[in-house]
């Protein structure tokens, strides 16, 4: 299974695999930034209902609340993280589509 990290594809071995952007398959990675995107996006919804259910939490149980307000953070963390990937995949789907309808080849 290949994998995209960084800009490069690899295989599951480690060996660098032969971009397939190289021979034009612009509209394939449209998607897959696409699909990424929309990913993203629902990490980010899911981790910040996480938070704010543990926010509900640390009021509610003021025993745990300091347990609470980690989790809160952390949570909220992973929310504004994932927001910052659903952006950055965004914005390589907008290039992967000037790319498709330009035509222009590196």
């Amino acid at each position: 299974m290949a994998h995209h990290f960084l800009g490069k594809h690899h295989k599951a071995g480690g060996e660098a695999a032969p971009s397939k952007v190289a021979g034009g398959d612009w509209r394939k990675e449209e998607k897959h930034h696409k699909h990424m995107e929309q990913l993203a996006q629902l990490g980010a919804v899911a981790a910040g209902a996480y938070a704010m259910h543990e926010k509900h939490k640390a009021k509610k149980d003021p025993e745990h609340a300091h347990s609470h307000k980690i989790k809160e953070g952390v949570a909220a963390a992973v929310a504004v993280g994932s927001a910052g990937f659903a952006f950055h995949e965004h914005h390589q789907k907008k290039d992967a589509k000037k790319h498709r309808r330009h035509g222009h080849h590196h």
